[in-house]
């Protein structure tokens, strides 16, 4: 048996994570830690963590539904099939990867992620002045966030806004609505295989996806009304703490 405290951890990691998850993505910076904390191997803490944060996610992209609309000129289904085939993917390969090695490769995805986010608006006005980017290359790299969304997820939302600014010369408020629904498909279908494989620890995920679904529908509500530079800051600092955390987990 678990007892209440637990309980209380992982509701609360829950809750803030799915938050985290609608403003700037980065929700497993709260929960996959809580996980970890109460004992959880790191994959199962992953799919535990996958989870329980789908329903906010689908909370968040239920509340922007009416922002939705194509993506460098791909249609938002399209973006969302390509997804989720990626996510199956990604998450078939979790499975098949062995705990120290899934410790040891994460880190330095997130390490993408924020130099990305970092660079990337002033990455894509230069690439945009030399070069002409057509929706082939977008619907490719969409296949490879769904892939890692499905493999591990922490920062693809910041990966998601990341791309979209560099290829698609979006903002980060425009990105708010197809963001939020690509991690929630992406995470559909990783759920799918997790719980097909017995990878989820069910007494904590449970509670933990109660607090992601109030916390993605009080963090959409929130980034409606939130300046950009206020989302570009957050979503910064949400990728320089995820990175350094894991970081200092794996090699610290």
């Amino acid at each position: 048996m678990i007892d209440a405290g637990a309980v209380a951890l992982a509701a609360v990691a829950g809750l803030v994570g799915g938050g985290m998850n609608a403003l700037a993505g980065g929700g497993t910076f709260a929960t996959m830690p809580a996980l970890l904390g109460l004992g959880t191997p790191a994959n199962v803490a992953n799919a535990t963590s996958n989870l329980a944060l789908m329903p906010g996610a689908w909370a968040s992209a239920w509340a922007f539904r009416d922002e939705l609309r194509p993506v460098g000129g791909v249609s938002v289904r399209v973006l969302a099939a390509i997804t989720f085939a990626g996510g199956l993917l990604g998450s078939v390969l979790l499975v098949a990867t062995p705990g120290r090695a899934f410790d040891v490769i994460v880190p330095w995805l997130l390490l993408i992620a924020f130099l990305a986010i970092a660079f990337g608006r002033r990455a894509g006005d230069w690439l945009r002045d030399r070069v002409t980017i057509g929706t082939s290359t977008l619907m490719i790299v969409q296949a490879v966030l769904g892939t890692y969304g499905g493999y591990f997820g922490g920062g693809v939302g910041i990966m998601t806004t990341a791309t979209y600014g560099l290829l698609a010369g979006e903002s980060v408020r425009s990105m708010f609505a197809p963001r939020t629904l690509m991690l929630a498909v992406a995470n559909f279908a990783a759920a799918l295989v997790f719980m097909a494989t017995g990878l989820v620890r069910w007494e904590l995920c449970l509670p933990m996806l109660v607090g992601g679904l109030l916390g993605g529908w009080l963090g959409a509500s929130l980034g409606k009304a939130l300046p950009p530079s206020v989302v570009r800051g957050w979503t910064l600092l949400v990728t320089a703490a995820t990175t350094i955390v894991f970081f200092v987990r794996a090699y610290g």
